[in-house]
């Protein structure tokens, strides 16, 4: 492919790397922690911050794809068009739990506070763990986590770009289901080094642009 063609092209793909690396820390920055089966959990999740948090998550996931695109403009490979494709899906699949998470535990949960009823917390658990929802959103993650995986991998074999740039990215998002089961810190942590990993594929992009 025309390289004069191909450079413009992965500027917005650097800057999608860029803003998604700051949403995916502000996701658990923003994020609301508490005891989720009482009452300052349902405060928690009934709250705009929640809202926000989840719907940074879900812009950076877009986000992260038009990243992978830049990525296969430039490598023009048929590895990076293989981890953009994994990605892409493992995204589609991911995005309706967490609008659900976002938007429908929201309204549950404000409705559990305006009502003083915390039993009705308990359609929070049902459904995060109804089977089709659970497995879709885990077949989700595991396709980002190998997506991004393929990516490294092709930037790796290509010698485009730098054998290293997306390997924290790649570790970031193959941690990206462990992380929900550690503490608050280790979340916030994982969203750090998320961010870190966008961040210097971001600049790599550009520098290969301007090269």
């Amino acid at each position: 492919m025309n390289a004069s063609l191909t450079m413009p092209r992965v500027r917005p793909g650097a800057v999608a790397f860029a803003v998604a690396g700051v949403l995916f820390l502000l996701y658990p920055l923003v994020r609301p922690y508490s005891d989720e089966s009482s009452m300052a959990g349902a405060q928690a999740i009934g709250s705009p911050a929640w809202v926000a948090a989840h719907m940074f998550a879900m812009v950076g996931f877009i986000l992260l794809t038009l990243g992978l695109l830049a990525v296969h403009l430039l490598l023009n490979r048929p590895g990076s068009l293989r981890a953009l494709v994994v990605t892409m899906i493992g995204a589609g699949l991911t995005l309706p739990y967490y609008g659900a998470e976002d938007f429908a535990l929201n309204v549950i949960a404000a409705r559990a506070v305006r009502d003083g009823d915390p039993s009705l917390l308990q359609l929070v658990d049902e459904f995060r763990y109804q089977p089709v929802a659970v497995t879709t959103f885990a077949a989700g993650l595991l396709l980002l986590g190998v997506g991004t995986v393929m990516a490294a991998i092709a930037i790796w074999r290509s010698g485009t770009l730098p054998r290293w740039s997306a390997v924290p990215l790649a570790a970031a998002f193959a941690l990206f289901i462990p992380q929900f089961f550690s503490t608050d810190a280790l979340r916030i942590a994982h969203g750090a080094l998320t961010m870190a990993g966008a961040l210097w594929m971001a600049w790599t992009l550009w520098r290969a642009r301007r090269a």
